[in-house]
């Protein structure tokens, strides 16, 4: 496979007037490999059906994941197993953000204003094509937070407004609203399900039962950050749209993790990280707004009112590096070169051996709490030990065994989330199963 088929496959035949960047020599040798292994195998998994023959068969096949393996330069002496939190990039990434840095460096004023900054708008292209929305409702941001909460402040409520969210939405939201409550006098109503839920619709009902005449608006993960399980969007917008209710949607854990588009969510609003899943550089995101409700949401940060439908009013934060945000088409190459199908079932692949393995071999004692042999979960696991708070068990992990985790507490449940990525090898993810059943059986005294 020569250079330009290569990118030509990674670009796809809708993306032929955008030019993509170039990879460096290595990094895309590594992925050409990748893919020559893989000979067209597992590229066509429809998003959250079932798996798919190719690539379920691909997601084992560590020909295909080695070269991708070395594409991070990460320390091999420790395991990194939360990369939900963030994840490293892929050396051709970061080299290419560290190149921009110095050229800014240079001469600021000339070299990242009037040279740099400009290519956001090759950024902004290839995310509204990859997430299937007009580049006009695509802002690129920092993070998931500042997309929310560009939302979260910029709709207008009225005191006694309700809002509804689930006591499983990431912290930072939740704190987003509580200063709503205090400040404005809205009503922040949390509904709970189970973990994991015996069904997606327990999880549509909880939210239908909570809506009454003075519901305004819903704000839920795609993805929880505490168990990995997949919220059931479609569904949940299906429900608000007839009332007139919006549904802001926190896609932190869930954008490049498992395949899916703004159509198959229906959704009209949506945030998301892109240094997690996407392995862009640390410090970028998107939001999402369909176009013609981006008048009626104001910007977290003044903007001009000649921008109030313009969707880069989103982006009026002051002054901040191009470098970041101008690395991430190197990212979605990078993400395109593995395959969105690939990956997840890789990811899937990966929790499962670890997850199945612990709890056959535990004695009882170790629960999972993500769904598995699901749709809706991914890589995220959450897993527990009966008599072993959380915190004690991800020091054990860290102190002796040089295994990095976080711990995940509560109200309703806990336990310790476990993340591995396309990084991450076979002998890591035997030897954290190895030491789940260690300290099931004979504690981490």
């Amino acid at each position: 496979m020569n250079r330009r088929h290569f990118v030509s496959a990674l670009s796809g035949a809708t993306l032929a007037p955008v030019v993509l960047p170039s990879l460096l020599p290595e990094a895309f040798r590594r992925l050409a490999d990748a893919t020559v292994v893989a000979g067209g195998r597992g590229a066509s998994l429809p998003p959250l059906v079932g798996p798919d023959v190719h690539a379920t068969a691909l997601a084992t096949d560590e020909d295909f994941w080695e070269p991708i393996q070395r594409a991070f330069d990460v320390n091999r002496q420790l395991v990194n197993l939360n990369n939900g939190g963030v994840s490293p990039s892929p050396s051709h990434v970061h080299e290419a953000m560290i190149r921009d840095l110095r050229f800014s460096n240079e001469l600021p004023v000339q070299h990242m204003w009037q040279v740099l900054e400009p290519k956001v708008e090759t950024a902004r292209e290839l995310l509204a094509r990859e997430f299937g929305c007009d580049p006009e409702e695509m802002a690129i941001t920092r993070n998931a937070s500042e997309s929310m909460e560009n939302l979260i402040f910029g709709l207008d409520l009225a005191r006694g407004d309700e809002v509804i969210v689930s006591n499983q939405n990431y912290p930072r939201m939740l704190t987003s609203w509580t200063q709503r409550e205090r400040r404005d006098g809205i009503v922040v109503k949390q509904v709970s399900f189970p973990v994991p839920p015996p069904t997606q619709q327990v999880i549509v009902d909880a939210v239908a039962a909570a809506i009454t005449p003075r519901t305004r608006a819903i704000e839920l993960p795609h993805i929880t950050n505490l168990s990995g399980q997949i919220l059931p969007i479609r569904e949940i917008v299906a429900l608000a749209r007839p009332l007139g209710i919006p549904v802001l949607v926190d896609g932190a854990h869930a954008f490049a993790h498992f395949p899916f588009t703004r159509d198959e969510l229906d959704c009209d609003y949506y945030g998301t990280s892109l240094h997690k899943w996407l392995y862009a550089p640390i410090g970028t995101g998107f939001l999402y707004v369909r176009k013609e409700k981006v008048r009626s949401v104001w910007p977290l940060m003044a903007a001009s009112p000649s921008q109030d439908d313009n969707i880069r009013k989103f982006e009026e934060i002051g002054t901040h590096p191009a470098a970041t945000h101008n690395a991430i088409p190197m990212a979605i190459a990078f993400h395109r070169g593995i395959g969105g199908e690939r990956k997840i079932a890789r990811l899937r692949y990966l929790r499962d051996r670890w997850a199945k393995r612990a709890v056959a071999e535990g004695g009882g004692r170790i629960r999972v709490l993500t769904p598995l042999d699901s749709p809706y979960g991914g890589g995220i696991g959450l897993v527990s030990v009966d008599g072993i708070a959380p915190g004690d068990l991800v020091g054990w992990f860290m102190r002796q065994h040089r295994t990095v985790t976080t711990p995940i507490n509560h109200a309703e449940f806990s336990g310790v989330r476990v993340t591995p990525n396309v990084y991450t090898t076979l002998d890591e993810v035997d030897r954290f199963a190895e030491l789940l059943v260690q300290a099931a059986r004979h504690g981490i005294a």
